[in-house]
């Protein structure tokens, strides 16, 4: 390396180097084993119906990419007719389209919130919700996990303490690590009584709960102070986001939203590829069926076999503690043939290292059979 190069990327080089002491540096890797780590949870991604929508698209003469933002030449009819669909399915006013959640997270708290108002996110929402809150012009609080009471009384301290300005609670339906549910319905009642907006992120939701798919949000949309993401990547089996809000919102989001503006427009082809997983959701509502008999099926046989007490959705944490004994025992399963991934801090408090099972409908319960069996015996011995 050039002596002049090495002093430029030096310090770069020194946290690379810490993290490899710490065990902590991660790499890419080409994916393989039965798939217990993916959120491609109706199996959709690789879907034969999908393909063959993406593919019918291609052949009408549908383009590549957008060539601009949606602002300029970039708005194609594929965006507005996903985002028509998806409000009607979902049943919100309007709907709009982002090339990712994670982007849409951060526009959404980096847009809406003014200066003046509050904040108040769940400690465990995803980092992207974190980020927005940083770079917003909002002050935020961090509320305990699932603390609805905790909610309530921040907004409450806020207002006597002088704050004006408007409350936005943050969380997400599901939560990623945990597999554990948001107490909706407490924390809309909350939004009500203070006036506040509420914004959910339901990426693990959307498709696997909810009538034909529509998430945990679906009882409370069409409320004008309700904000709900959509992920697209995860069960609808594409990529991007929807936005559900009010009209009055949505206008403002895309003449203020940074991320919306100077952004290049999603794929067309990925709103193709959306608007048929909302059609799969609404033809073929056995999938759903399909996956919660599995999630079921494997919670009964974790407690049965493994002595755990597993979350209530398709997301299974299997809590190990130690950071390095959950690596090796998810390196371990991996050289077995099963795609499980250790889970560390910071993703996961400190002590709380766990496998994330996730569970697929690429998997069937024989899978899941040998799954625990091999789990089982490479942690036998281990005390609890």
């Amino acid at each position: 390396m050039h002596p002049i190069h090495s002093v430029k990327v030096a310090v770069y080089v020194a946290h690379l180097h810490a993290l490899k002491e710490d065990n902590r540096l991660r790499s890419l890797r080409p994916r393989s084993g039965v798939d217990f780590a993916s959120n491609d949870y109706l199996a959709l991604a690789s879907a034969p119906r999908m393909k063959k929508a993406v593919s019918a698209a291609l052949e009408k003469g549908t383009s590549i990419g957008a060539g601009g933002s949606r602002l300029l030449r970039g708005n194609c009819e594929e965006h507005e007719r996903l985002e028509a669909e998806a409000a009607r399915f979902f049943g919100a006013e309007t709907a709009l389209f982002f090339g990712g959640g994670y982007v849409a997270n951060f526009a959404l708290l980096t847009t809406l919130p003014q200066r003046g108002d509050l904040l108040v996110l769940d400690s465990l929402v995803h980092a992207s919700i974190h980020e927005g809150a940083r770079a917003g012009r909002a002050e935020f609080r961090i509320s305990p996990h699932n603390d609805p009471q905790s909610v309530e009384n921040t907004i409450r301290d806020w207002r006597a303490k002088g704050g004006i300005g408007r409350a936005w609670i943050v969380v997400e339906s599901l939560y990623s690590m945990d597999g554990d549910f948001a107490p909706l319905q407490e924390l809309v009642a909350i939004a009500e009584r203070y006036e506040a907006f509420l914004i959910v992120d339901e990426a693990h939701a959307t498709g696997v709960y909810g009538e034909q798919g529509r998430g945990l949000t679906a009882p409370y949309e069409g409320r004008e102070n309700l904000l709900v993401v959509h992920t697209c990547g995860k069960a609808l089996g594409a990529a991007g986001a929807l936005v559900t809000a009010s009209g009055v919102l949505r206008d403002f989001m895309v003449n203020r939203c940074r991320p919306f503006i100077f952004a290049t427009a999603p794929s067309p082809l990925m709103a193709v590829a959306v608007r048929e997983a909302i059609l799969v959701l609404q033809e073929d509502p056995e999938r759903q069926q399909r996956l919660a008999k599995l999630v079921a099926f494997t919670h009964q046989q974790i407690s049965k076999r493994a002595g755990r007490s597993p979350s209530e959705s398709q997301i299974v944490p299997y809590i190990v503690g130690d950071d390095s004994r959950a690596m090796r025992l998810a390196s371990a399963l991996q050289a077995r043939g099963f795609d499980i991934r250790g889970i560390r801090p910071p993703t996961v408090p400190a002590g709380t290292a766990r496998l994330r099972i996730s569970l697929t409908l690429n998997v069937g319960e024989d899978d899941v059979r040998a799954m625990l069996d091999a789990l089982i015996e490479e942690t036998r011995g281990w005390s609890r």
